[in-house]
C-alpha cells in the first residue's frame, strides 16, 4: 500500500505541467516579496509617466502588499553610476537600486559590467501574455538580445506632430522636411543632444540618408565612420541656421520640445510615444486639430524595460512589479491617451476575451495613428551609433550653445 502510494505521489510530481512548476515558484516569490518596499529608479520629467507609476504602486500595495517608491531620475545614467560604485565597493547585496527603467546603451553597459541579475523576464507570470513575434524588440535591445535581464513595459515608435489646421501636408521625407525647414526659419528643433531624443533624431536622419542602413545594426567601425556618417552632418549643416533661434539654442527634452509645440513657436514636433498628441489633446494642452505623422520609409522604434541590479535589496518585489507592469489591466490603462497613450508589448488578439475587451474599448483619441498606419519600425542601431553621434554633435554644433 505504501508503495502504491508513494508511486501515485510520485507520478503526481512528474505531472507537473512547467505552467505549474512556474507557479509554484512565483508563489514563493510572492511570499517573500510581502511587505517589500521597491525602489524603481525612473525617468521623472514627466508627470502623467509619474502618475502612473504611483497608480501602479497603489495597485502593488492592493493586489500583493508591495510598497512601490519611484526614484525619480534626470538621467538614467545616475542609476547606472550608482550600481556601479556599489559593485566596486564590494557591496553584493542590500543595494539602493531594486528596479531600474531602462534601455538602449545603458542597458548593454550594465549587461556587459556585470550588473544587472540573473535573467527573470520569462519566469514571470504575465510573460505569456507578450508578443515576441510580433514585436521582436520585446527581446531585442539596441540590436543586443536581452536575454530575460529585462522586461518590457512599453513600445514606442517615433512620430512627428503638426497642427493640420495650419499645416495641413507636413513633410512625409528627410529631404521634404530640410527643404520645409528652409522656407519656414524658426519653426522647427529638436532636444539638445545627447539627450535621448534628440540623439533618435539624429539617428532618424541617418537612417534617411546612409548608403546601407544594414550597417547600423553592428558596432561603429571607427575606420568608415566619418564616411559613413558625412551625410548625416551635411544635412544638418544645412538645416542648423534656418532652426528655432537659429540653432545657437535648443529645447533640453521632450517635454521642453513639446512644450514650444503646444506655445505655437514651433510648427512641427515629434516625441517617441505615438499616443503623445492625444494624450495632450485630452488634457487640453494641445488644440484639437493636432495630427501625427510618421515619415515614408518608416521611423524608428523600440521598447521601455525595467530590469533588476545584481544586488538588488528587495529583488522578490522588484519582479512582482515587472509581473504586474505586464498585467492586460495595467498595460490597457498605459495605452489610453487620457493616462500615457504608450503601445501595449502585449500580443492583444491573443488575450482572453475581457482583456481584449478592455483594450476595443479604448478610445485612443483624435491624433493617434492606428497600429497598421504607423508604418514600418526601424530597429535600433548598435548603441555605439548613439553615444558617438551624440559626441559628435556636441563637438560640431554643442560648444556654440
Amino acid at each position: 500500500m505504501f508503495g502504491r502510494i508513494m508511486g501515485a505521489a510520485l507520478a503526481c510530481l512528474a505531472a507537473l505541467t512547467p505552467a505549474a512548476e512556474a507557479q509554484t515558484g512565483w508563489e514563493a516569490v510572492l511570499a517573500e516579496a510581502k511587505g517589500q518596499t521597491v525602489y524603481w529608479h525612473a525617468w521623472g520629467g514627466d508627470p502623467k509617466i509619474n502618475a502612473f507609476i504611483a497608480w501602479v504602486g497603489e495597485q502593488a500595495r492592493a493586489r500583493h502588499d508591495v510598497t512601490l517608491e519611484q526614484v525619480k531620475l534626470a538621467d538614467t545614467t545616475e542609476a547606472v553610476a550608482r550600481v556601479l560604485a556599489e559593485k566596486q565597493a564590494g557591496r553584493t547585496e542590500g543595494g539602493a537600486v531594486d528596479l531600474i527603467w531602462i534601455n538602449g546603451e545603458n542597458f548593454a553597459a550594465m549587461k556587459a559590467q556585470g550588473l544587472l541579475s540573473e535573467p527573470f523576464a520569462e519566469s514571470l507570470p504575465n510573460w505569456t501574455h507578450v508578443d515576441v513575434a510580433g514585436k521582436p524588440a520585446v527581446v531585442t535591445d539596441f540590436t543586443e538580445p536581452t536575454g530575460g535581464l529585462e522586461s518590457p513595459w512599453a513600445m514606442a515608435q517615433l512620430v512627428f506632430e503638426h497642427d493640420s489646421a495650419a499645416l495641413p501636408a507636413p513633410p512625409r521625407t528627410l529631404a521634404q522636411l530640410l527643404a520645409w525647414i528652409e522656407v519656414n526659419p524658426g519653426r522647427f528643433t529638436f532636444p539638445q543632444p545627447p539627450d535621448y531624443l534628440g540623439t533618435t533624431f539624429l539617428k532618424q536622419v541617418l537612417y534617411g540618408v546612409i548608403e546601407d542602413p544594414a550597417l547600423l545594426q553592428k558596432p561603429v567601425d571607427p575606420a568608415t565612420y566619418e564616411t559613413v556618417t558625412a551625410p548625416l552632418w551635411t544635412w544638418l549643416d544645412r538645416a542648423e541656421p534656418y532652426l528655432w533661434r537659429e540653432g545657437r539654442a535648443y529645447p533640453a527634452n521632450e517635454p521642453a520640445l513639446g512644450q514650444l509645440f503646444a506655445d505655437g513657436e514651433i510648427a512641427i514636433s515629434f516625441a517617441f510615444n505615438p499616443g503623445r498628441a492625444s494624450a495632450a489633446i485630452a488634457a487640453g494642452e494641445l488644440p484639437q486639430t493636432v495630427r501625427t505623422f510618421t515619415l515614408e520609409g518608416g521611423t524608428i522604434g523600440n521598447a521601455s524595460f525595467v530590469a533588476i541590479p545584481f544586488n538588488a535589496a528587495h529583488a522578490a518585489g522588484a519582479k512582482v512589479i515587472a509581473n504586474l507592469l505586464l498585467d492586460p489591466q495595467v498595460q490597457a490603462r498605459a495605452q489610453d491617451p487620457a493616462v500615457l497613450g504608450f503601445q501595449t508589448v502585449l500580443d492583444v488578439a491573443a488575450l482572453p476575451e475581457p482583456d481584449r475587451a478592455r483594450f476595443a474599448a479604448l478610445d485612443l483619441g483624435p491624433a493617434t495613428l492606428a497600429p497598421d498606419a504607423l508604418g514600418p519600425a526601424l530597429l535600433e542601431p548598435h548603441a555605439s551609433w548613439m553615444e558617438r553621434i551624440a559626441e559628435d554633435w556636441v563637438r560640431r554644433y554643442g560648444t556654440a550653445q
